[in-house]
């Protein structure tokens, strides 16, 4: 993971952008470009990698990194999430597949279990073993897929994640999530990975299995830094809950290609054989599954908790407080036009 390159978004007190690449301790901010999708776009035009294009439009303005989260030269300088679409966030699809981790199956199959010996969650995870890691060139077996939203649910780095008054629970889901973008003619190009905290209601999960769908409709974080090209193969990390300055709870983390039922290359394959999902200009967000999850361990989230995750090689932590929204659900009507 040494020496891989890695870019932070950043906006500022008066909504201006800041596209940065990380030499800690500092940030040194891009020139003419504000965003990873601008600047992504523009690498492929011109036929050169993302890291060599961001180098070469490295200016001489530098933010120390320990600025961010207060005042800088007058302005307030908070993360962008490490991806979005700032046209048009609609057209940044934000999605995942689960099940690729031993202790996270364990996790959701005791949510289940009671309901059958063997959960189908068990038995997407045996299908992973069993045919998750085909051969170079052939086609394995199909992973779980699902919807979390679109680019508008992304959170930055120290901004909140949110339960809303209609949810049943808010619990963190500590993973790496891969960047992507469909060029001109249609070909998915992986423009790197961010640590991600994809963030799901456990509890409604819970309930009954087919609400899983709905219990992803939740808001979502990622950063604060893309790595532009990260060894995948073997990845440790940590996540720690906080309550009141203190530690709530912890867990040691492993990800990456080796830990995984599913290669990397049969999860991005199943996810842009549809061809919805190759429309030149879109990007992609696509979370690789948890290894641990506090709420198997009956930790329930309060109002102000802060999540913490951290994985070798990715940064600084990516941090984001829990807010739960107090006032009671309301109806919402569909009114005839």
């Amino acid at each position: 993971m040494k020496g891989a390159d890695r870019l932070v978004q950043l906006v500022d007190s008066e909504s201006q952008r800041l596209l940065c690449l990380v030499e800690e301790p500092l940030l040194r901010v891009l020139q003419g470009y504000s965003s990873v999708c601008e600047l992504a776009l523009a690498a492929l035009a011109a036929g050169e990698t993302l890291s060599g294009f961001a180098r070469a439009h490295v200016g001489g303005v530098s933010v120390p990194y320990d600025a961010v989260g207060g005042d800088h030269e007058g302005r307030r300088l908070r993360f962008l999430p490490a991806i979005d679409h700032p046209s048009e966030p609609a057209r940044c699809l934000i999605s995942g597949t689960g099940l690729t981790h031993r202790r996270g199956v364990e996790a959701r199959n005791a949510m289940h279990a009671a309901d059958a010996a063997i959960t189908d969650s068990l038995r997407m995870y045996d299908l992973g073993v069993a045919g998750g890691r085909p051969e170079p060139g052939a086609l394995g077996v199909s992973p779980e897929w699902f919807y979390k939203g679109n680019g508008l649910i992304l959170r930055g780095g120290g901004e909140p994640l949110v339960v809303p008054a209609h949810a049943e629970d808010g619990g963190e889901e500590p993973e790496i999530a891969g960047v992507y973008v469909i060029d001109d003619a249609g070909v998915p190009r992986r423009l790197g990975m961010a640590m991600g905290n994809e963030f799901s209601d456990h509890e409604l999960e819970r309930r009954n299995y087919l609400y899983l769908a709905s219990s992803k409709l939740r808001t979502c974080a990622l950063g604060p830094e893309l790595v532009l090209d990260p060894d995948f193969t073997d990845v440790h990390g940590d996540v720690v809950l906080e309550r009141d300055g203190a530690v709530l709870w912890s867990s040691a983390l492993r990800t990456g290609d080796a830990s995984m039922c599913h290669s990397l290359s049969n999860i991005e394959h199943h996810h842009f054989k549809h061809e919805l999902h190759r429309r030149p200009g879109d990007v992609h967000v696509h979370f690789f599954g948890a290894d641990a999850l506090s709420f198997s361990e009956g930790v329930e989230l309060r109002d102000g908790d802060v999540m913490s995750v951290e994985f070798a090689g990715f940064g600084r932590p990516l941090r984001n407080p829990l807010v739960i929204e107090r006032p009671p659900e309301t109806l919402v009507r569909a009114v005839p036009l």
